[in-house]
């Protein structure tokens, strides 16, 4: 694929099919139960994994397509879909309106192009980055991150997102930044790229987490830094079950801010 672009209109289609079904499921009774390793589901997941898969499978039918419901691990292709069809489920099931849908492409193993939409906020980011350019969008606007970087001795009115499983992994009860906790692992990270964190941890993500908004946040220069030591995410391997791989990841907006971060998740490395 040359035109990496070209694809928008059918992902934008797409999502808002699947963001509306998911809109009037939240409306209603949701019943979630919870799955082998603890994390819950809802009838919603299973629905919208099913419709964006065949989906994909249609209208790219030589291409693989790895789901956090269903297919977990990444074929042989040379191009791959990951696709998260709900982050957030807890907290759709618990009445939280912060939830979204998460497609990313890899090419051979390697993310080129991000999709996620956050329905209940109406909110759509994107982007893409290979060899033809880099460019990332937050709803239609081309989006860069400021040209400079916060003063590290003034951090008290700048926000960094923090799972909550990260909190107890850096054992920390003070910290130089106001911390917000989204339940949403793609929207946490996705926060330093729309501008409302100067940075983002998440302790366990899974691949289809993650696959989507790596390639945004390459596209507008931020650092990412996975928190495994000797650790390069990407390219993923071909043929691997992905099914309980975890990433945990730092992001920072800006390179200057990298050292302090660093010294506030040094614990994972240590773990």
């Amino acid at each position: 694929m040359n035109n990496l672009p070209a694809i928008l209109p059918f992902i934008q289609e797409l999502t808002k099919q699947v963001g509306d079904r998911l809109l009037a499921d939240f409306e209603q009774a949701r019943v979630a139960i919870a799955k082998d390793d603890g994390s819950l589901v809802t009838k919603s997941d299973r629905w919208a994994d099913a419709y964006i898969k065949a989906a994909l499978e249609k209208e790219f039918p030589e291409y693989g397509v790895l789901t956090e419901e269903s297919t977990q691990t990444l074929g042989n292709q040379e191009w791959s879909w990951v696709v998260d069809p709900l982050d957030g489920t807890t907290n759709f099931a618990r009445g939280i309106p912060i939830w979204g849908i998460s497609l990313g492409l890899l090419h051979h193993g390697t993310p080129v192009f991000g999709y996620v939409a956050i329905p209940p906020l109406r909110q759509n980011i994107y982007g893409w980055s290979d060899e033809h350019g880099s460019a990332a969008f937050f709803n239609d606007i081309l989006i860069h991150l400021p040209e400079v970087a916060p003063n590290p001795d003034a951090l008290g009115n700048y926000f960094f997102s923090a799972c909550s499983r990260s909190l107890e992994k850096m054992g920390r009860s003070k910290f130089p930044f106001k911390l917000r906790m989204l339940g949403v692992a793609s929207y946490n990270i996705l926060t330093v790229a729309i501008g409302s964190t100067i940075g983002a941890v998440e302790a366990t993500p899974k691949i289809w987490d993650i696959a989507a908004v790596w390639v945004i946040l390459k596209a507008i220069g931020a650092i990412w830094v996975p928190l495994e030591a000797s650790q390069n995410i990407f390219p993923l391997e071909l043929g691997k079950d992905y099914s309980s791989r975890n990433f945990p990841t730092l992001v920072v907006s800006h390179s200057q801010l990298l050292p302090m971060a660093q010294v506030i998740v040094k614990p994972f490395n240590t773990n």
